[in-house]
């Protein structure tokens, strides 16, 4: 994602439900921002190695949907902060990427969410994830469906406090040889 794009898809952050979710436009410019952040970050008891933001595109180029998300050298279930730090449960010591995802909301129920999420599944960048994530709010349907239709499962039904649902899917771990 590019400066162009952002200016391309920013209006979709002016919607109702989208600011509900994520909020105003503010988000999709700290999303374009994290991603030239140098690797390293610690970020809910992982450490941020990557970030990655494309702008899926329907089948005459016009913007249909946004992925972004970070890779890091583990995933945890975060809980908050304590006295001592992060508070922190379920750790999976592979590397992992969390993934956040919006559809143009005039295009909303149209297939957009599985086809950018599995896109991004697929890309070379996302090669070396083993596992993806997504947080999803718990009254999300659509947004749970969606990523139920692109293959991923609930880990818990118990929302966390944020009232958060995490989502799992292993990643193909494909390598190439030499």
């Amino acid at each position: 994602m590019t400066e162009t794009g952002l200016r391309q898809i920013q209006h979709w952050f002016d919607h109702p439900e989208v600011q509900s979710r994520l909020g105003g436009r503010s988000w999709i410019h700290s999303q374009l921002r994290l991603t030239r952040e140098p690797p390293g970050t610690a970020f809910r008891g992982a450490v941020v190695l990557r970030c990655h933001a494309w702008i899926g595109l329907d089948q005459a180029g016009t913007p249909a949907a946004f992925l972004c998300g970070d890779v890091c050298d583990r995933w945890v279930r975060y809980h908050g902060e304590g006295p001592d730090g992060p508070l922190l449960t379920e750790a999976d010591p592979r590397r992992a990427m969390g993934l956040a995802y919006l559809v143009d909301p005039d295009r909303w129920r149209h297939g957009h969410g599985r086809a950018v999420i599995e896109a991004a599944l697929a890309h070379p960048a996302t090669r070396d994830v083993e596992t993806f994530f997504c947080g999803i709010d718990a009254d999300n349907h659509a947004s749970r469906n969606c990523a139920e239709s692109a293959g991923f499962t609930l880990t818990d039904p118990e929302p966390d406090h944020e009232e958060m649902l995490y989502y799992r899917r292993a990643g193909s771990r494909r390598w190439s040889a030499g």
